[in-house]
């Protein structure tokens, strides 16, 4: 019984916590033409690199914006033919920023985004209730940064990263009729950023930035057990209350991005971004329990499990035209890969390789704009063939995206 508690359950679902993959909804603009970073028009590009924000046509900027996120995953056991759908609430990243140009050469700026994040919810008696049931995953990044313009055509930014997170996660014990809820809401973890950003000629933008990776340190964690017997608590070494609490290190990846903006004439641009993100950190986790004797006969109240994750890429192809001084439209498509094989799918956070086609429009008033987007995604079916958590079947999804930015350049 205790085998199965850490290999279905505590591991996944922590592991969870740190975003399974990262979510592309930092800028409105952005979105609409594939999430490509290279095109400087306001405080928007603070997230994807601070250098940027030396490039600013305005001296003060300010943005916010936020999401629409909808997405169904539909899980087939092939040799039952039983189908399973997710009925997941749709999600609302969110984002904000302000940049500054104290002196002509300096700027500062601060960005609030959401980047990993997320709710999926699967019906309380599937099959695969032993995993998951219910997951939510929240992250807010605060960053304070500056940019240096070190030449007509060249300047470097840097940022600091502080994190703050929570999880939410309920799922079965079917063995002993139970129920398990994981819950940390204060883990937080640092990290940094810092780019280049070229403007050799003036039809020609060129960025490149690095995000650090952020640990995510759960100090406090409460694992909460609720079972019909209360003999079921003394076996695990729990009071009547059924909680423990635990540690753990949870990391969130390092992201590398290349982009360039070409325009083609002056109404007509075309962007590209290359991103390369680092999940081999997740090659195991590692969870410490105060109480429950949940690990091995070594060290019973510490769980580690491989999770076998790889390196992924990212492709991004967008194009901006201007119809008025007003007026803008936005098309976009991108491919973005998956971090793990088939062999490790997890319906915790599930990924597939994903096609992606965006479009929109943006509106320019004097000193405001108003961006509007949207995103369908096109995930390709997956063969799961997870022997680790003994899950096998077929995985498919659909997802949409819809967002509405704000911006206002005064000066």
């Amino acid at each position: 019984m205790k085998k199965i508690l850490v290999s279905t359950a505590l591991l996944a679902g922590v592991l969870s916590y740190a975003g399974g993959f990262r979510v592309s909804l930092q800028g409105v603009r952005q979105l609409a033409m594939a999430h490509t970073s290279a095109h400087v028009e306001d405080a928007s590009v603070a997230f994807f690199n601070p250098a940027g924000m030396s490039f600013i046509p305005s001296k003060l900027s300010i943005v916010a914006g936020g999401f629409g996120a909808s997405n169904k995953v539909t899980f087939q056991n092939l040799n039952t033919l039983q189908s399973t759908e997710t009925n997941n609430p749709t999600g609302t990243p969110i984002y904000a920023a302000i940049a500054y140009k104290p002196l002509e050469n300096l700027s500062v700026g601060f960005s609030f985004s959401t980047p990993f994040g997320s709710t999926i919810e699967w019906p309380n008696d599937w099959e695969g209730r032993e995993m998951v049931q219910r997951l939510e995953l929240k992250s807010f990044y605060f960053q304070p940064m500056v940019s240096v313009k070190l030449a007509p055509w060249l300047s470097f930014g840097a940022s600091y990263i502080y994190a703050r997170g929570s999880v939410n996660w309920d799922r079965a014990v079917t063995q002993l009729g139970g129920d398990l809820n994981l819950k940390d809401s204060k883990a937080t973890g640092h990290g940094y950023g810092f780019g280049f950003y070229f403007r050799p000629d003036e039809k020609l933008d060129v960025s490149v930035a690095y995000r650090s990776p952020v640990d995510m340190k759960a100090k406090n964690g409460t694992a909460t057990f609720k079972f019909p017997s209360q003999s079921t608590y003394a076996l695990l070494g729990l009071g009547a209350s059924g909680q423990d609490s635990f540690t753990a290190t949870l990391p969130l990846v390092e992201e590398y991005t290349i982009g360039l903006t070409y325009k083609i004439t002056p109404k007509w641009l075309v962007s590209a971004d290359f991103n390369y993100h680092g999940w081999e950190r997740y090659s195991r986790l590692t969870l410490d329990f105060a109480t429950a004797p949940i690990g091995n006969q070594a060290d019973p109240t510490v769980v580690v499990a491989p999770k076998n994750f790889r390196n992924s890429k990212t492709f991004r192809l967008g194009t901006q035209y201007a119809f008025s001084d007003m007026i803008y439209g936005r098309l976009g498509a991108y491919y973005d890969e998956s971090p793990y094989s088939d062999n490790n799918f997890i319906p915790e956070t599930p990924s597939f390789n994903t096609y992606v086609v965006t479009g929109g429009v943006g509106f320019k008033l004097k000193q405001f704009g108003v961006d509007i987007a949207g995103g369908y995604a096109m995930p390709q079916a997956r063969d799961v063939k997870n022997a680790n958590l003994g899950f096998y079947g077929q995985a498919k999804a659909t997802a949409f995206y819809f967002g509405l930015g704000l911006s206002y350049n005064p000066f």
